[in-house]
């Protein structure tokens, strides 16, 4: 039981948190530099975070299972009732349906829909650059860290939430709104009537970094919660998205699905089942044993019965090695003393012959005889009576082998005995 639960213990995931998407200039006029280094977080049990910091693939620490987390400002959110087609037309199919919302090159989208997806009914798909995304695949892949999953940081469907934090393209005084609700998911800047408008929602959710908390209370006016950005991206790697569908989804889908699948049945959420298990484990190897154990006891049981049988009816048998053998070799010296043919006789096998000879054939024109085996000459027979012949002696254990114009007539052999 203690081992069962430090391996739940010792699930680890590395949470990886992909910078946004960089404008495609800078105020120079000049590309962005290309990211070497990114930050990130060590759970050890997928609830608190153990480490973080701020690196290269190659610095950071081993975990179970590795996956990433994009900016709420990477994605779009488009509502669409999910199509019926195969898995490998899916994309394709997705793409008729959300055609007339897209502004961008078909070739340049990566889409995903939301986990609970089912086909015909209503649902969410995630819009995201493709390049972009595959170029930091690709690069974490190289580097000897592959990314099992891709997840959003907040999703549309559920109850309103308004988180506020840094804008990532400002120059880190300027906050934004990451809206979620039932109608989508957006990122909102505050200087606009659009965000403002959200504050009127009643029930809403309100949280902040905690470097946006003070702004944020006197932009809304009220108290919100902190949140930090890893508890946040604990929190979606607890979720059931992956972004990585269609051409980005993992190339070993079935080791991938595999280790998932370990690493959920190792957590603490499936503790009572690895209880189960243990103490069925244990009840079938108890139930084993004595299974075993009677077992052994019924063989002795009838390994002395047999014993007393040889010794009672064969009262000068003292030495008892094996005793079916020695009952069988006692048995047949009596019956050859009293003048009674056995089994393997001459008399004996003639008597069987007789019993089963075709009617009108003429006698047997020669035959062989050892103990246990009488080989009889027949002419003329064909397979019919050949057949007709072993049919009879079979039921009363005897076999019939034929070769050419020859019958030989013996015992068959006992289950599991060669002949």
């Amino acid at each position: 039981m203690r081992a069962i639960r430090a391996s739940a213990a010792r699930m680890s995931v590395l949470v990886v948190l992909i910078p946004p998407r960089p404008r495609p200039k800078t105020r120079d006029g000049l590309p962005p530099p290309a990211a070497t280094e990114w930050s990130w977080l060590l759970s050890t049990d997928g609830q608190t975070v153990a480490q973080q910091g701020r690196g290269a693939p190659a610095d950071w620490p081993a975990a179970d299972s590795c996956v990433a987390v994009l900016s709420p400002t990477d994605l779009a959110w488009l509502p669409a009732t999910l199509p019926k087609a195969p898995a490998a037309r899916l994309r394709q199919a997705l793409l008729g349906v959300l055609e007339d919302q897209l502004l961008d090159d078909e070739t340049a989208l990566h889409f995903a829909v939301a986990p609970d997806a089912a086909a015909g009914q209503p649902t969410w798909v995630a819009v995201l650059h493709k390049p972009w995304l595959a170029e930091w695949l690709q690069r974490f892949e190289a580097a000897g860290r592959p990314i099992e999953r891709v997840l959003p940081l907040g999703v549309p469907g559920g109850a309103p939430a308004g988180h506020f934090e840094p804008d990532p393209q400002g120059d880190g005084e300027r906050l934004q709104l990451s809206w979620s609700d039932s109608s989508g998911a957006l990122c909102l800047a505050l200087d606009g009537s659009l965000a403002r408008s959200r504050t009127a929602t009643e029930g809403a959710a309100w949280t902040a970094t905690p470097s946006a908390a003070a702004a944020a209370e006197a932009w809304l006016g009220r108290p919100v919660d902190v949140v930090g950005e890893a508890e946040r991206a604990l929190a979606a790697a607890r979720s059931g998205w992956n972004l990585m569908q269609f051409d980005l989804a993992p190339r070993h889908r079935g080791a991938t699905a595999l280790r998932e699948g370990w690493h959920r049945f190792l957590s603490p959420a499936w503790r009572p089942v690895h209880v189960g298990l243990v103490a069925l484990l244990v009840l079938n190897l108890v139930g084993l044993n004595a299974w075993a154990w009677t077992q052994q006891q019924a063989l002795s049981e009838r390994r002395q019965a047999m014993v007393s049988l040889l010794q009672s009816t064969h009262p000068q048998v003292r030495a008892v090695l094996d005793a079916r053998r020695q009952m069988t070799r006692e048995t047949e010296q009596l019956r050859a003393a009293a003048g009674q043919p056995g089994d393997n006789d001459l008399e004996t096998l003639l008597g069987v012959a007789a019993a089963a000879w075709p009617e009108g054939e003429p006698p047997v024109a020669a035959l062989q005889f050892e103990p246990g085996r009488l080989v009889l000459g027949v002419e003329g027979w064909d397979d019919g009576m050949v057949a007709e012949f072993r049919n009879q002696l079979a039921p009363a254990g005897w076999q019939v082998t034929v070769n050419g114009t020859q019958l030989t007539l013996s015992r068959t052999p006992a289950e599991g005995k060669q002949p």
